[in-house]
């Protein structure tokens, strides 16, 4: 009996994803554990391994399908010694496909859509679709307006659809018109019409959209990365109640110290980040003050004896936060080298979901781009989140004396229901401390 594949839940967090690649074509045979598609899902690219043997039969949705459910049956696989083409013809278990069930939500949705403004009565009757012998007029000129799986469903059986009244919005002919239409009423498409059809001139290539003031644009559909961005962001900014404290921080010692550690690290290929110094300088300073180490839980505060500290990396999907576990304890090299692996992959959408699920604190370093100082939104559940803008030649009161120093604005980000101001202004001074004093970074 051939053996289902089904959409797997790679997070959590994940309810559905895009099949984003298939490695594998029908015919090709499988071992447990080789790799059989990359799937996107809402934190990252990830790798789906095969964990039965035998032979790819059938691939039921296909590369690039966006919004594929969670369990959703994605590929047949023939057991050994089984019939690859008759594996092949196996309907999926819950009968119909993934491109079908997606088909029918959208036209459910667009038929909520189009009938709310209007909503029948109770004693309205419920609209059905009728079959016309004579060719009605298409609702936009000769053009017939129908649902993709409607149109799919008439060309299987080669049936012609300018006789069939939709029950969609705006006359859209939809699955369900085709399927409740006598057969008798529907016509067999005639040679001719396919072939006019044919020799129709192509539609001219789409331009850019003009927006309602006149500005053109091209629209750009969200990856999943970003529909999760900001659906959580607008969450943390309307659920949690900010508050903001800023502090100016001297960096000449820590980036004499780095400049020092380099040098010593050389031969061993390591190179210290500024970045890599600021995490363990949180960490450090989370450890400090426990009171901020915490997350908002409801009816509970749940304070963490480790400092996992999730740092803001740009990848091309969009801002994901990969994770240096107890970054307390670890030493800088151990950091710096964890963090370029991350961040490397990261950027290549290859995250392990234990690789950004979870952490106590957030970094998010915009530095390198000479931003001065900004406020970052919380990432929930954490309940705190540090904002490192540029270190820069600043005038600076050194010593009882105006001289000048690398100075770098660094803002907290506090959930003010889990943490106090006092506690946080004690967070941030310790983070001070620490950079201004950064010895107490390798010991």
């Amino acid at each position: 009996m051939p053996t289902p594949i089904k959409m797997p839940a790679l997070s959590p967090t994940m309810e559905e994803g895009t099949l984003a690649r298939w490695l594998i074509k029908p015919g090709d045979k499988v071992s447990a554990g080789d790799i059989m598609a990359e799937i996107e899902t809402d934190k990252a690219t990830m790798e789906f391994e095969a964990v039965d043997e035998g032979t790819l039969a059938s691939i039921a949705v296909e590369e690039g399908s966006e919004g594929v459910k969670v369990g959703t049956v994605i590929a047949m696989l023939a057991e050994e010694g089984e019939d690859v083409d008759e594996a092949a013809k196996a309907s999926p278990a819950g009968g119909e496909s993934a491109e079908q069930a997606r088909e029918e939500k959208v036209e459910e949705e667009e038929r909520r859509t189009e009938e709310a403004p209007s909503t029948p009565t109770k004693s309205s009757p419920a609209p059905t679709a009728s079959v016309s012998t004579n060719s009605a007029p298409a609702p936009s000129g000769d053009r017939i307006v129908a649902s993709p799986l409607a149109k799919r469903i008439a060309e299987q059986k080669g049936l012609d659809l300018s006789g069939v009244q939709g029950s969609g919005p705006n006359g859209r002919i939809v699955k369900a018109d085709v399927e409740n239409a006598e057969p008798g009423k529907l016509a067999v498409k005639d040679a001719a019409r396919s072939d006019k059809a044919m020799d129709a001139p192509k539609t001219p290539a789409k331009t850019p959209a003009e927006s309602e003031f006149g500005a053109p644009y091209e629209a750009q559909k969200l990856n999943n990365v970003r529909k999760v961005i900001a659906r959580r962001l607008t969450e943390a900014k309307q659920t949690i109640p900010h508050i903001y404290l800023t502090v100016d921080v001297r960096l000449d010692a820590l980036l004499k110290l780095r400049s020092q550690l380099n040098a010593s690290l050389e031969a061993d290929g390591i190179k210290l980040s500024v970045n890599d110094l600021l995490i363990k300088a949180l960490a450090r300073a989370l450890a400090r003050v426990p009171s901020c180490n915490v997350s908002f839980q409801g009816d509970e505060l749940h304070q963490y004896t480790r400092q996992d500290i999730s740092v803001a990396v740009a990848a091309p999907s969009g801002l994901i936060t990969p994770i240096v576990v107890d970054a307390g304890r670890k030493g800088l090299a151990q950091i710096s080298t964890e963090m370029k692996e991350l961040a490397g992959k990261a950027r290549d959408g290859k995250l392990q979901p234990h690789e950004y699920q979870g952490g106590t604190a957030s970094l998010s370093n915009l530095g390198m781009f000479g931003t001065k100082q900004f406020d970052a939104v919380i990432n929930p559940p954490q309940a705190m989140i540090l904002a490192v803008g540029a270190g820069e030649q600043r005038p600076h009161v050194i010593d009882g004396a105006l001289g000048v120093a690398t100075v770098m604005s660094a803002t907290g980000s506090f959930d003010h229901r889990a943490i106090d101001g006092a506690d946080g202004a004690a967070l941030m001074q310790a983070f001070q401390q620490l950079v201004e004093n950064p010895m107490g970074l390798v010991v």
